[in-house]
């Protein structure tokens, strides 16, 4: 049995089209599901940063990382766990209002899971969690023991290294040096 845990790829290529494509058949080919993906400019102009979750062991993730990396659009593709990164989620819930306004436990929850209601209406009552996967998860959890969930969804990581900048720039940095002495 592998030795699997959660690692996190941050990789940074050029806008081009199809990029996300070649990116994704990595994990296709190497049979490994991704779990989270969230795509974004970076704070490097013209380069955009991918968020990417998976499942796998730590030499299969290499192995992943490193056929990313030979893309040619793919600046620079690293991998990490949890611990090296700052790292956010946003989930939505969608509760049935009659049932949160008949029992007050729904609120409690909400308040306890430090969650915010952000509409209500006749109908539905939409809430918003901010956090890692767990707390989300846990307030999930938490208001379907009450029947009220009518719709939920969780956002992919967002994260970023706990480094001053982003490793791509040390990259993007020494790349230029190297093309000013050609």
């Amino acid at each position: 049995m592998r030795d699997e845990k959660l690692y996190t790829l941050l990789v940074y290529s050029e806008n081009i089209a199809g990029i996300l494509n070649q990116i994704t058949a990595v994990f296709t080919r190497r049979q490994v599901n991704i779990e989270s993906l969230n795509v974004s400019a970076s704070s490097i102009p013209g380069v955009h940063k991918y968020t990417i979750t998976a499942w796998s062991d730590e030499d299969q993730i290499i192995k992943i990382t490193k056929q990313i990396e030979k893309k040619i659009d793919v600046v620079k593709a690293n991998y990490f766990t949890d611990e090296e990164l700052f790292i956010r989620e946003s989930g939505l819930y969608k509760l049935a209002t009659q049932a949160v306004m008949q029992n007050p436990d729904i609120s409690r929850t909400i308040r306890r899971h430090d969650a915010s209601i952000i509409e209500v209406n006749p109908t539905y009552v939409i809430v918003m969690k901010y956090g890692v996967t767990d707390d989300i998860i846990s307030l999930y959890r938490a208001l379907d023991e009450y029947g009220c969930v009518l719709q939920y969804t969780r956002s992919g990581r967002i994260a970023v290294t706990r480094g001053m900048q982003e490793q791509v720039s040390d990259f993007l940095e020494q790349r230029e040096k190297e093309n000013t002495n050609l």
